[in-house]
């Protein structure tokens, strides 16, 4: 009888693994969404599509980024229509693509993710590519690059200035983009940072230098304008330079110690005028020693206050991002 009760044990825990097993996905795909109503319903089916022809278990998950059209209706009735495979989260209000996309590395569940956009400029086939890659190589992370990207022409020099400036402050290989895929593992890790500013690409490129990248598609945008303008580019570049390099600080170390040989260069000039020439330094000379000298002291006070601003921050662990309501 007692042999009878294991074996019956041991077969529902093993069924229960098993079936855990069979839900499991292998892939979770990622959407941060913003003012994408007209786009979303084709970008799932085209994404469905794809991952149906692979003949492995995945999930979608669209994160509405605080759109202010009617996308989280459109991703309501999506849901209601395909409820097994998709997940929709809907955040309070717009914490930024970054922020969006690390919410929903959160609550993805399968062993390989995958990040593409909203505006479907990346066809949804591409992520074929990137699995491919992955399979025939070592990489822990592969990026998909374009050729040509079909952005406006002053998108276009944000986009390649902020990629410029993360690989010459940060060390980065500076072809990332937000299509992309990585192993759970690397999602893990990447979680365990707590930070109000996400920039997803330098937390991966922190923990993996396994990287491979493989070219893929770049359409026009079908509907809608880019969320980014040159003012959120720039405040984006300004913050990923402050969060995740100490370049402003080595500009204060090395300013001050130039501005200094340079004052003290110009001490010894006046001071051999007035001695060997008698010549009087004057009130220019003053002035103009003074203002460069507080010019330094000022610039300096206020990197350390961008710093200490977000000191603040994350002492008051204020989250990279606020859930509304998930389905």
């Amino acid at each position: 009888m007692g042999n009878r009760n294991e074996h019956d044990t041991r077969w529902r825990l093993n069924g229960r693994i098993n079936l855990k097993i069979m839900n499991t996905p292998k892939y979770s795909v990622i959407v941060p969404v913003y003012n994408s109503a007209k786009m979303l319903e084709e970008l799932t089916t085209r994404i469905h599509h794809t991952l149906k022809g692979l003949n492995s278990g995945y999930e979608i998950i669209l994160v509405d980024d605080g759109s202010a059209d009617d996308s989280w209706n459109v991703m309501c009735r999506i849901k209601s229509a395909d409820p097994e495979f998709l997940k929709i989260i809907r955040l309070t209000k717009n914490f930024g693509q970054h922020n969006a996309t690390f919410c929903g590395l959160e609550h993805a569940s399968g062993e390989l993710l995958i990040t593409i956009d909203d505006d479907l400029q990346t066809p949804p086939e591409e992520i074929t590519k990137l699995i491919a890659s992955y399979h025939n190589t070592d990489a822990d992370l592969v990026y998909g690059f374009y050729q040509k990207k079909h952005h406006s022409f002053f998108r276009n020099i944000g986009s390649t200035l902020l990629k410029k400036s993360g690989k010459f402050f940060n060390d980065n290989p500076g072809k990332g983009s937000s299509f992309r895929l990585f192993t759970m593992d690397l999602s893990k890790k990447i979680l365990s940072h707590v930070k109000n500013f996400v920039f997803i690409d330098e937390l991966l490129l922190w923990y993996t230098d396994q990287i491979d990248f493989v070219q893929v598609e770049h359409h026009k945008r079908q509907e809608g304008t880019s969320g980014y303008n040159a003012f959120k580019l720039f405040k984006l570049t300004a913050n990923l330079i402050l969060y995740y390099s100490a370049l402003p600080l080595r500009i204060m170390t090395y300013g001050g110690l130039i501005s200094s040989a340079l004052t003290f260069i110009l001490g010894i000039y006046y001071l051999i005028r007035k001695f060997f020439y008698n010549v009087p330094a004057g009130y220019s000379s003053i002035i103009v020693t003074i203002l460069f000298s507080t010019s330094i002291i000022v610039f300096s006070i206020g990197i350390i206050g961008e710093y200490i601003n977000r000191i603040h921050m994350l002492q008051n662990r204020k989250p990279p991002y606020s859930i509304r309501k998930i389905l």
